[in-house]
């Protein structure tokens, strides 16, 4: 009886391999001193909300007279300041412009929404400021491009009057600065946050890998690849 044939086979080695260790892995929450972000829904929903009605908040500012009501204000206030006692003109012109400035930015560019017959909109303005919302947000329309030429004429007046003194001038022109920046395009539905950070308390989880069986693949019991022989074929 012939001795059966012995097939030798390269030895795999099963447990040198280790497993791997189970890792969850998670982002940090982000955070950073200033953040700048976009505001408002651009989806045909909220572009269908705000044409369902004129929007009567910020449609004022084409009408007749409304241009004109701004240099009535500043005369009214410029009048009004000068009846003060011992009030001189350099700081007569300041104030007027400071405060047009003031309640111009607090006007245009804080309050957003519609203080009135917001439903009629679905809230579709709830984050536009009103310098947002005039014109539907068209930019270099005659409206925007008056209510941008305002407060420029109104510091080369002040700055005029003030007879260019230096410190005067340098708190002016911070004041219109700070005004005019939120009237750019390229600001449009910008929102700058200070010291903004991830609000949701914990880290933000990333898939995890597969954790390991704990074993490895037991090898007792089971024949080697060395130890096949034709006899396991029959």
């Amino acid at each position: 009886m012939n001795r059966p044939t012995t097939i030798k086979l390269p030895v795999l080695d099963l447990t040198s391999a280790s497993p791997k260790k189970a890792s969850i892995r998670g982002r940090g929450r982000s955070g950073s001193i200033v953040k700048v972000e976009e505001v408002g829904d651009r989806s045909v929903e909220e572009v269908l909300d705000r044409s369902a009605y004129v929007n009567i908040n910020a449609n004022w500012v084409n009408a007749k007279g409304a241009w004109l009501i701004h240099v009535v204000l500043i005369m009214l206030g410029k009048i009004i300041i000068d009846t003060i006692p011992g009030m001189t003109q350099q700081i007569s012109w300041t104030l007027v412009n400071l405060f047009y400035l003031a309640l111009s930015y607090l006007m245009f560019h804080w309050v957003t929404g519609i203080p009135f017959e917001n439903d009629l909109h679905g809230g579709a303005y709830d984050d536009l400021t009103l310098w947002e919302q005039i014109d539907d947000g068209a930019q270099y329309t005659p409206a925007k491009k008056w209510l941008f030429s305002v407060p420029i004429v109104l510091f080369l007046a002040s700055t005029h009057y003030t007879n260019y003194n230096p410190w005067v001038f340098a708190m002016n022109l911070s004041a219109l600065i700070f005004v005019l920046i939120p009237k750019l395009p390229q600001l449009h539905r910008q929102r700058v946050r200070f010291l903004a950070e991830d609000l949701s308390g914990m880290a933000t989880p990333i898939t995890p890998s597969f954790p390991s069986s704990g074993a490895h693949t037991p090898v007792n019991n089971v024949p080697g690849p060395a130890d096949i022989t034709e006899a396991h074929f029959r």
